[in-house]
């Protein structure tokens, strides 16, 4: 399926919402990854893996990272797969600035072979991380990320989500400390969507 067009709006957050809404939301029904039932679903990788999405995502992600009140961060990942290409879209970003990121990735289960990892990449012992989540519903993938990033060695100063769905995930982590950020709202989308 070809990937549709969007228009061009002058602000670059405004073109990562048009761009989610006309590439990666739809409505009807669906059950989500959570067992959950909803009229909205967000396929988030169909904008996360197109090189005019990482563009606007890194950019946009590197950005309300240095925003928060987080401190800095040494790394940015998650839950493989939907936070992988959020995570290096950040660090490539970061590339050129005075504090550039790592990106790593959270497997959803240890390898039985090799050194048996849980986490992949440039991870290190003592790592401030931000745990990045592609869409958050009740905030599971995030969670499973944040108990990986601490049973590391890693403190996670904060979860960031490109969108959050407003269904709960964002109370349910700030319940357990972790402060989350997201880039778009799942009622910022619903009125761009073509029925």
């Amino acid at each position: 399926m070809p990937v549709p067009p969007t228009s061009q709006p002058s602000n670059t957050r405004d073109a990562l919402v048009a761009m989610l809404a006309a590439r990666s939301a739809r409505t009807g029904t669906f059950t989500l990854a959570s067992g959950r039932q909803s009229s909205l679903y967000i396929d988030a990788r169909i904008t996360t893996m197109s090189p005019d999405g990482l563009v606007l995502i890194g950019q946009l992600g590197l950005a309300a990272l240095r925003q928060t009140d987080w401190g800095d961060v040494d790394a940015v990942g998650g839950l493989t797969l939907g936070a992988d290409p959020i995570a290096c879209a950040i660090a490539y970003a970061s590339a050129s600035s005075s504090r550039p990121l790592r990106a790593f990735t959270v497997r959803k289960e240890a390898k039985t072979h090799g050194t048996g990892k849980l986490i992949e990449g440039p991870f290190s012992l003592g790592d401030r991380v931000a745990v990045i989540e592609d869409t958050i519903t009740t905030g599971g993938s995030a969670r499973r990320a944040i108990e990986a990033v601490r049973g590391a060695g890693g403190f996670v100063a904060g979860v960031l989500a490109l969108v959050d769905r407003e269904e709960g995930g964002r109370e349910a982590l700030t319940e357990l400390g972790v402060p989350v950020v997201s880039l778009v709202r799942a009622s910022e989308l619903l009125p761009l969507i073509a029925r």
